[in-house]
């Protein structure tokens, strides 16, 4: 099979938006047109978190906008057209109750109850492959930060670290009694090494045969493809598997800006191209192990994604192997994803969902995320008006 190159296999706008009337196509372009712009983003950002403050009825405005382009709807339930509406282009989905910036036990609870409500909704429907869940939706960051850093807990601040554990544990068993890969996402550098001595000790517990427990490596740090390194030592020397979701990272203005306020050497990169680099070694580490290793490539870059399409053609592994999966946010990187899963490739989309109120946060955290990534937005604006075009040409 001749080398893919990226300009050839993603460059199909009609797979890639095969599923987007006029009017979808309309309301992106409006949507993206409003982020690429700092001043009016970050203004209307600015307007949002002081309306939630004040408790001003905005979320029915919302929801026609910024929600409906990158969530699935309110509950489960209500999310099904989204995954049906994939799956007819035989793109996946990963249902992420995005809930965030909680506090209290009974809101920890509920998350885990989603979770584990989204992994028996997975085990019925060969369109949901994984589920997923964010550590600090089932814990107090405040709370993450202490362990961290060695700090002696409270006796309350302990019983609330059993408590976390024994909600990690309990989503994880779910999803190994259930046969559905859970993702546990990625969190900031200064609580994520005790997320991920958890992450591992669920993976010798639970893959043991089979892959159930992804741990996630954003690779702007400057010390995962080392990490990644001693875990494959450690999984041939203990006997288990691991379950790995690859993404660049979400918090990098928030790490450099920490580091140079403590006064610690910076833990992420801060050339792009390193991050690259190191992207494209830890897929490689990954698909050269495939023996030990399942993999989920969640990025939305071009290169990165044709680099790991070539490798699996080098290691002569089958294009459909459950092993290897692509992933994109909804609503963002169409061209990769679907023209990914026309080649045959295994491909899901990350599917937030939630009450509008509630994903707030993590809209807001995504509008000032794509706002700092001008070069993606100006390809998702880019591509938007090429399909217009085409499809006023024909």
């Amino acid at each position: 099979m001749p080398k893919i190159k990226k300009h050839i296999i993603f460059d199909n706008l009609k797979v890639a938006f095969e599923d987007k009337s006029d009017r979808d196509l309309s309301r992106a372009y409006l949507l993206f047109k409003t982020i690429s712009n700092p001043i009016i983003s970050k203004t209307l950002t600015a307007f949002v978190k002081i309306a939630m403050w004040l408790h001003l009825p905005i979320n029915g405005i919302i929801k026609a906008t910024v929600y409906k382009h990158f969530c699935g709807g309110t509950t489960i339930k209500n999310s099904q057209k989204t995954i049906d509406k994939l799956w007819n282009s035989h793109i996946g989905t990963i249902l992420d109750f995005s809930s965030e910036g909680k506090k209290s036990e009974s809101d920890f609870n509920r998350v885990m109850n989603e979770t584990i409500a989204s992994i028996k909704k997975a085990k019925s429907e060969d369109s949901i492959p994984f589920s997923v869940f964010k550590p600090t939706g089932l814990a107090r960051f405040s709370l993450l930060e202490k362990i961290n850093n060695n700090i002696k807990l409270s006796e309350k601040e302990e019983i609330e670290r059993k408590t976390f554990e024994s909600r990690i544990e309990n989503i994880c068993k779910t999803a190994s009694d259930n046969q559905v890969p859970v993702f546990i996402d990625a969190e900031e550098s200064w609580i994520q090494n005790t997320i991920d001595i958890i992450a591992v000790r669920m993976m010798k517990k639970f893959n043991t045969k089979e892959v159930w427990v992804f741990n996630t490596l954003q690779l702007y740090r400057n010390d995962r493809v080392l990490y990644l390194e001693k875990l494959l030592t450690n999984a041939r020397e203990d006997n288990f598997l691991i379950g790995l979701k690859l993404v660049r990272g979400a918090y990098h203005e928030q790490e450099i800006e920490r580091a140079k306020e403590k006064g610690y050497p910076c833990p992420v990169h801060t050339i792009k191209e390193n991050t690259d680099t190191d992207y494209n070694k830890a897929l490689t580490l990954c698909v050269e192990n495939i023996d030990i290793v399942s993999v989920c490539a969640g990025t939305h870059n071009e290169e990165s994604s044709a680099l790991l399409m070539n490798l699996l053609n080098k290691h002569n592994i089958p294009k459909d192997d459950k092993r290897v999966y692509f992933s994109q946010l909804l609503g963002m990187s169409d061209h990769i994803s679907y023209n990914a899963a026309k080649q045959g490739f295994n491909v899901a989309k990350y599917v937030p969902y939630g009450p509008v109120n509630d994903l707030i946060p993590y809209l807001i955290r995504r509008a000032e995320e794509n706002t700092s990534i001008a070069g993606q937005i100006g390809r998702e604006l880019n591509n938007i008006i090429a399909e217009k075009k085409r499809r006023k040409s024909v």
